[in-house]
């Protein structure tokens, strides 16, 4: 297949820190390359993914992160220079809404984000002619009216990550520097337990510099070390090194790739009971989920868990292998019923407007259903 692949604009594929969107992107370009496919990416021009990139494009815009104008005049551009792909898998909010595609390639997109009222208006909208991915069965459940193709948990290059010892004699926390990701949790569950906690976070925005410097600057004492945003190499460092991960999220976050990238490194997670925590850790075996209250007793208990359990559970469940397998699939069935003149009745299908076909979206499997 000729595959085209549009990101976000404000990002660079991979990300040099912090960027969980961007790295799924990244991982699926390498992936379909290495499955055999051509792959053309739509991202900014200071990209380093060693896949061919659309020309024209505008570099990484990173002060204009989430404004509409920027989005809609990158999506234009990428649109224009994907016009002779198979199918477009397209990781921006706006480009399956807006974009002429009369003529064009079939257009998949992921939910990347929570479906909350007006997201979810914005999906039903785009699903009349383009096929969703949601990435969590707990984020799809959410608003159950929005046709989701199916849900496909991220992926990445677990192979790659080092494996710790787990033997630094503290926990570990890593995410965004906000009131939803729990680092304030953090603080009072590591304090609690009486384990020491590092804190590595991504700061630069005006609000996640402003919360720091109110919230957790102050508190900051004897237990805590803190280390800024780091590179990928010292991350899984930390991560390898640390009695357990921790993560006291307070919002239900559709995926959670960061503690992918705990259990990698074989060191299990702590956190919250919350979001798709549960489609990740394996409670009791890979971790411990509870409410924010009772984490501080759960920390001692991690350093017993199996850590080359936690490997292996992100081996076999979240690799980019079986995540690339997955939109593979997918994709071909796609191709294949938009070939079709027609699909019987009584099949779950959704109507192309502008190409003119009709596809015939598989009926879920076990895997992907929602949760009740």
């Amino acid at each position: 297949m000729r595959i085209g692949l549009v990101a976000a604009p404000w990002i660079p594929i991979p990300p040099i820190g912090y960027g969980g969107i961007e790295r799924v992107v990244d991982s699926l370009a390498r992936g379909f390359v290495a499955a055999g496919h051509e792959v053309l990416l739509a991202a900014s021009s200071d990209s380093t993914c060693p896949v061919p990139l659309v020309p024209n494009m505008r570099p990484s815009e990173p002060a204009e992160l989430g404004f509409t104008l920027s989005e809609l005049s990158h999506v234009i551009r990428a649109y224009e220079g994907l016009a002779d792909v198979d199918i477009i898998h397209d990781h921006t909010l706006a480009g399956p809404l807006c974009t002429a595609r009369r003529g064009a390639p079939p257009v998949v997109t992921t939910i990347h984000g929570p479906l909350i009222p007006a997201s979810a208006d914005l999906y039903r909208a785009m699903a009349a002619d383009t096929a969703i991915i949601g990435i969590s069965r707990d984020q799809t459940s959410r608003v159950p009216d929005v046709p989701v193709t199916r849900v496909i948990h991220h992926g990445m290059d677990v192979a790659a990550v080092p494996v710790g010892s787990g033997k630094g004699g503290y926990v570990c926390f890593v995410g965004r520097m906000c009131p939803d990701k729990g680092v304030l949790e953090a603080i009072h569950i590591a304090r609690a337990a009486d384990i020491p906690l590092r804190i590595a976070a991504k700061m630069r925005e005006p609000d996640e510099i402003e919360y720091f410097r109110s919230a957790i600057e102050p508190l900051l004492g004897a237990n805590e070390e803190f280390l800024g945003e780091l590179a990928d190499a010292d991350k899984y460092r930390l991560m390898g090194e640390a009695v357990a991960f921790l993560n006291p999220i307070q919002w239900s976050e559709p995926f959670g790739l960061v503690m992918i990238e705990s259990l990698s490194t074989g060191t299990p997670v702590v956190g919250t009971l919350i979001g798709s925590a549960p489609e990740i850790v394996d409670h009791g075996k890979t971790g411990y989920l509870g409410q924010t209250e009772e984490l501080h007793r759960f920390l001692p208990l991690a350093a017993s868990l199996d850590r080359a359990h936690c490997r292996d559970r992100a081996l076999k469940q979240f690799s980019t292998e079986k995540m690339i397998a997955n939109h593979l699939d997918l994709y071909a069935k796609l191709l294949e019923k938009s070939q079709l003149p027609g699909v019987p009745d009584g099949s779950h299908l959704h109507q192309n407007r502008v190409r003119g076909t009709v596809i015939r979206t598989p009926e879920p499997s076990p895997i992907t259903t929602r949760r009740p």
